[in-house]
This record gives structure tokens, C-alpha cells and sequence, in this order.
């Protein structure tokens, strides 16, 4: 499996800390640093819906304009290239499915 995510946002810090008490191994991946592509987020976009991956309530969310949030919800994932932090965290990519977001009864179910 892997994590991305940013190191510092509390809910990432949950969600690893749910995978080592479980003893779930994943590779973590911090998307501010070691950033993302366009190929990547369509891969999660064949799992989740782009309105499930966009976080709406960060401050990110709140700072872009109004063409640029409608660029992004009609599908131009470049604004997420540019500011990954309205992604919510964690994506955790296992085989068979993408989880956005720290869902325990979703990591509940990952294939130990």
C-alpha cells in the first residue's frame, strides 16, 4: 500500500499510527515535496469521484478563485498539481481501491 499525504496534518498522523498499530506496511508519500502528476490523480479518479478527493473546507479550498474552483470541479486536475493541499488526506492506494481520507472501518477492511 501507499500513503500520500502531508506529514503534519493530523488526520495523516491517524491514519499512519491506525496502519503501525495494525501492523499494515505502506510506503508514505509526502505530495507537497515529492509532488504528484496528472497520471497519478486520474488512477485514484477511477475509484473516487473528483468531488471526494477535492477537500472543500481547507483553507486552500477558500483561497482559490472562483475560475479556478470551477476550472477544477470541470476536471482541469492542474490546480491540484499546483496546490495539492486541497486534496484530502490521506489517499491510501492498496491494490484494489483508493481511500481518501481516514475512514476506520474502510482501513478496517484492508487485506492485512
Amino acid at each position: 500500500m501507499k500513503m500520500y499525504g502531508i506529514p503534519n496534518c493530523d488526520t495523516v498522523k491517524k491514519a499512519r499510527k491506525y496502519l503501525e498499530t495494525h501492523q499494515l506496511a505502506y510506503d508514505f508519500h509526502d505530495f507537497k515535496k515529492q509532488g504528484l502528476d496528472i497520471a497519478l490523480l486520474e488512477s485514484w479518479l477511477q475509484f473516487q469521484p473528483l468531488e471526494k478527493l477535492v477537500n472543500k473546507r481547507s483553507t486552500s479550498w477558500k483561497q482559490l478563485d472562483d475560475a479556478q474552483k470551477t476550472a477544477l470541479l470541470n476536471g482541469d486536475l492542474n490546480v491540484l498539481l499546483t496546490t495539492p493541499t486541497l486534496i484530502k488526506r490521506p489517499v491510501l492506494v492498496s491494490a484494489n481501491d483508493v481511500i481518501i481520507g481516514f475512514d476506520e472501518k474502510a482501513y478496517e477492511a484492508l487485506p492485512g
